[in-house]
């Protein structure tokens, strides 16, 4: 496949800004990152770059910093085996180890996820999916219907299967991202995963016990009626995807305004994780 490189350079660009600015690139069909001593590079298929939603993107996000970029067409390579090349083990709460196939086995952890690495989002490395693994770590899901939105790799699903839950739906708008789980929940030996390619509307109808979101602030607000009327009164929702703070208040807002209890919060980097309840 022939990948479009956008190199990004600024003098002033914060981390989280960065981060935020990856988020948004992400919604827009770009797929791979990485930092230059200068800022960083974004790649996405040639034919899926659309240089008008990219501008629309940074005049929405650059705001108060420099910022340019340079687009470069680059030769075709293998682009799985250079991603691979970039991804390590990770380990959650000293109690979850993240492998690739071709990592050393650790049994001594309670819980190991294997994950074949694609160009698709969730290995576990962001802050927010470590504090999602951390969530599920940290409460019951033993015989609980699960839905995992925005899935991934499916990661989150995987853990929540190996603790217990019966019945999972991962769902992504990425083909790429649905093919991963289906892979990896084999791996994992989870038979109890399914997954479906949509948004919002591939769960009208579905009725779950906990809900899973890691996907960016604007998607969590459109979405949040919808994962409402997926669950019952006390039914279990996880957020992340956004910072603490004013990201956080304005989730809390409109997660009360459609029925859920605020419960607890998990920070990392200025990222945040939330869990929230349905009212009874």
């Amino acid at each position: 496949m022939k990948y479009t490189a956008v190199t990004f350079t600024s003098s002033s660009l914060e981390d989280w800004q960065k981060d935020l600015l990856i988020a948004e690139l992400a919604e827009i069909g770009f797929d791979t990152f990485e930092d230059n001593p200068t800022g960083f590079d974004a790649y996405i298929p040639a034919a899926n770059l659309d240089i008008q939603a990219l501008e629309t993107v940074l005049l929405q996000e650059v705001q108060g910093y420099d910022l340019n970029y340079e687009v470069k067409d680059i030769e075709e390579q293998n682009w799985n085996k250079l991603w691979e090349s970039n991804f390590n083990p990770i380990l959650v709460d000293d109690t979850c180890y993240v492998r690739a196939t071709f990592h050393e086995d650790k049994p001594q952890y309670p819980y190991q996820i294997i994950i074949d690495p694609k160009m698709s989002f969730g290995t576990g490395h962001h802050q927010t999916t470590s504090m999602m693994l951390s969530f599920i770590l940290d409460n019951n899901f033993e015989g609980k219907r699960v839905l995992d939105m925005g899935c991934g790799t499916g990661i989150l699903a995987i853990l929540a299967a190996k603790r217990g839950a019966t019945e999972l739906l991962a769902v992504d708008y990425d083909p790429i991202c649905v093919e991963s789980v289906r892979e990896n929940a084999q791996l994992n030996h989870c038979e109890q995963i399914k997954e479906k390619l949509g948004s919002k509307e591939a769960i009208e109808g579905v009725q779950v016990d906990t809900v899973l979101a890691n996907i960016n602030r604007n998607i969590l607000l459109d979405q949040l009626a919808t994962y409402a009327d997926c669950l019952p009164a006390g039914g279990e929702l996880y957020l992340s995807g956004f910072y603490d703070g004013e990201d956080l208040e304005i989730l809390k807002q409109k997660a009360e305004s459609v029925g859920f209890q605020y419960n607890d919060k998990k920070t990392l980097d200025n990222w945040c994780a939330a869990k929230f309840t349905k009212a009874q």
